[in-house]
């Protein structure tokens, strides 16, 4: 746990938040807690614990489950944090087109932003299959393998992607991932060519991922659409076909957001 929040010197306010946050963001690691989990994770009295989470349950931030009495975070969250977006109607414009991707293909779909130096799911569409890549929304990745951190950095402006590179940690997730800089940016330059992102089994062991940006009224990158598979349902020849469906499902979107000159040719 952060030590300031214990800090005796903090004024009573301001430590006050510090637990608020310091219980949320708990909450936000774990789909559900219980008073006792959470006090010993935070070194908090459970009664402040137990005050805490009645008064962010009275505002609909916190729900609790009534058999297990554990605390999650309630769908008010969601909705708070939608509004930190880049553009607050994205994920309304992306669910049709995330819908009819996954209906073509089978697979699951993730819309994905920036968040300092990892992306964040900020929305869904499950595959229909048993087998599928396992996601939730509002989970982190990183940048330099997956396909939605590789098209937002291919169409990044070069300082700002630089800024951004400057705090990703270049870690070893898989054989194949990507783990040094140069090996990066060499690899955005054939991203910004060729036109779309991939994953080639760098993040998760068996699941390959296509991906394209999706642009706002400036022109700039704000979120990245893919599609992900299981290595053995990935068919190669089929793939440009799943690149064309993005493709077209995100110059849609980019136009309804205000983008006149989609920077990926047809």
């Amino acid at each position: 746990m952060d030590e300031d929040i214990g800090d005796s010197k903090q004024p009573e306010s301001v430590a006050a938040v510090l637990k608020v946050f310091a219980i949320l963001n708990a909450l936000g690691e774990r789909s559900d807690i219980g008073i006792t989990d959470l006090s010993v994770r935070l070194a908090m009295p459970k009664a402040t614990v137990y005050r805490f989470l009645q008064t962010m349950k009275g505002l609909g931030y916190v729900r609790q489950e009534a058999d297990s009495e554990r605390y999650g975070l309630a769908m008010r969250m969601f909705e708070l944090g939608s509004k930190a977006l880049p553009s607050p109607e994205l994920v309304d414009l992306a669910k049709h087109h995330m819908q009819m991707l996954a209906d073509a293909t089978g697979e699951t779909v993730h819309l994905g932003s920036l968040i300092d130096s990892e992306i964040i799911y900020i929305h869904k569409v499950d595959s229909r299959h048993m087998l599928g890549m396992y996601s939730r929304i509002g989970r982190r990745a990183p940048l330099h393998c997956t396909a939605i951190g590789k098209v937002l950095m291919a169409w990044e402006h070069p300082e700002r992607r630089d800024r951004i590179l400057d705090g990703a940690e270049f870690k070893r997730f898989r054989d194949k991932t990507i783990v040094t800089r140069p090996a990066f940016l060499a690899e955005l330059e054939q991203v910004k060519k060729q036109g779309f992102g991939e994953d080639r089994e760098e993040f998760d062991d068996h699941i390959r991922c296509l991906g394209v940006p999706i642009f706002d009224r400036l022109g700039q990158p704000i979120a990245g659409m893919s599609v992900s598979f299981p290595t053995f349902r990935f068919d190669v020849e089929k793939a440009p076909e799943v690149v064309k469906m993005l493709q077209t499902a995100s110059r849609d979107i980019s136009e309804k957001l205000g983008c006149t000159h989609y920077p990926i040719p047809a």
